[in-house]
């Protein structure tokens, strides 16, 4: 009997406990996963947000926020981001913040598909009329065709989320933009509420009901929220700089002139290593981002004239328009691919006429050290100034002075102790002098 009161004295002091600490322990926090974003989308933007939903879909977060700041981007890359947040467990909210950002183009069409578009005072949306994947200019027929598939997708996102199809048409058709005002005022709106910062956006979104791509509604719970914030890796962040139209514009013209530097002086090693570096990096950004083809083309042959310059007499014709080519290459490159994100003139200008004189200043030094006589061994012998030690008659040899050496000589004239003389050729160890010329002594000094 004792030892049964003992056992029941235990079991039931193990219930209070458990059951003190089941009321002394707070209920589970909502968890949100914030992901901030700024920049041009693309595919390493694609796999940083999409990577944000995994995370959020293996932490069983209540809510996946996009705190997004774009000029646009590429529609590949756009679709593949919202594939992944209709598919995503938790709603997804993009805001558009903080104030005087934008989500333009390709941002505006990933608002449009959020459960939730939050934006912030002083922001806007919109423009996202489609341009050429390439970044050259297309007939009416497939501009028009390209723009009217941008129009219905944006159409069918606006229609699943409840928002205006007729302004999201516009957005796309009429390169039409929206302030946060006009876009919580339209009918319907094009955005859920005007949030001022992330804490806000969650306070508001405490106890509001979503209905999913799918249908389905569910109740938000963001009061109090762990908010868990997932950033680039290294990684990505290192590919999202390289594609930034500028930075891939100046990686391929360093590549190039390091190549060119190469070419000139053989065996430097440094320049030719670093310029293939630069040039593959910049074949990297370059399938990201779109080209033009003329406009790659016109770098390459502006590089082609400034080498023509230094072999080529034109009194700087071909320099001149070496450099015009290369700046008006630079500007094609990616001209219009990407709606505000084009290369400034402020940008090519200088980085063109900076490459144009490195090569031509190079390039002019390297063909005066191949065009200087052999300075070494019995070739560099022809030419140099001697000085005679013993008078030397004529058709006699005599010793000279010669490059701190005493050499055999013999000459056609007389000379005198003490006199100058050039060398002019060499028969085995003898050198044939003549006197130097008063004219060119008087040069030497």
């Amino acid at each position: 009997m004792r030892r049964l009161r003992i056992a029941v004295f235990a079991a039931a002091l193990v219930s209070a406990s458990s059951l003190w600490v089941g009321y002394a322990q707070p209920p589970n926090r909502p968890l949100a996963v914030v992901a901030e974003f700024d920049g041009i989308i693309h595919p390493i933007s694609a796999e940083y947000l999409s990577q944000t939903i995994d995370e959020a879909d293996a932490s069983s977060a209540d809510v996946v926020v996009f705190i997004l700041r774009t000029p646009g981007g590429l529609l590949d890359s756009t679709r593949a981001i919202i594939s992944r947040m209709i598919t995503s467990r938790a709603p997804v909210v993009v805001f558009v913040g903080p104030s005087g950002s934008r989500a333009a183009s390709a941002g505006f069409v990933i608002a449009l598909a959020a459960d939730v578009a939050v934006m912030a005072p002083g922001t806007h949306i919109g423009a996202a009329h489609p341009v050429s994947g390439t970044g050259e200019p297309v007939d009416d027929t497939m501009a028009e065709k390209a723009a009217s598939d941008t129009a219905a997708y944006a159409r069918s996102l606006a229609a699943a989320r409840g928002r205006s199809e007729a302004l999201a048409e516009e957005a796309v058709l009429d390169s039409r933009a929206f302030t946060d005002g006009e876009a919580l005022g339209a009918m319907p709106p094009l955005i859920d509420f005007i949030a001022q910062d992330l804490d806000d956006v969650l306070r508001q979104l405490d106890g509001r009901m979503v209905t999913r791509f799918d249908g389905q509604t569910s109740t938000l719970r963001t009061a109090n929220a762990e908010v868990r914030r997932v950033n680039m890796t290294r990684r990505q962040e290192f590919l999202g700089a390289i594609a930034h139209p500028q930075i891939a514009t100046l990686l391929l013209t360093l590549g190039m002139l390091g190549l060119t530097i190469e070419l000139w002086s053989p065996g430097a090693i440094l320049p030719g290593v670093a310029g293939g570096l630069c040039l593959l990096l910049a074949f990297f950004a370059f399938q990201i981002l779109p080209v033009s083809a003329t406009g790659l083309l016109l770098i390459l042959f502006g590089l082609i004239l400034l080498i023509l310059e230094l072999t080529v007499p034109s009194f700087g014709v071909l320099g001149i328009g070496g450099t015009i080519s290369l700046v008006l290459g630079a500007t094609m490159l990616t001209r219009d691919a990407i709606p505000g994100v084009e290369v400034s003139l402020g940008f090519i200008v200088p980085m063109a006429v900076g490459c144009a004189a490195i090569v031509l200043f190079l390039g002019r030094l390297a063909l005066r050290s191949q065009r200087q006589g052999s300075v070494s061994g019995l070739e560099g012998m022809v030419g140099a100034h001697a000085r005679v030690r013993d008078a030397i008659g004529q058709g006699a040899t005599g010793n000279v002075d010669v490059h701190g050496e005493i050499w055999r000589a013999r000459s056609a004239l007389p000379l005198a102790a003490g006199q100058p003389v050039r060398a002019t050729s060499v028969d085995g160890l003898t050198l044939t002098v003549e006197p130097l010329d008063p004219q060119a002594q008087e040069g030497e000094r």
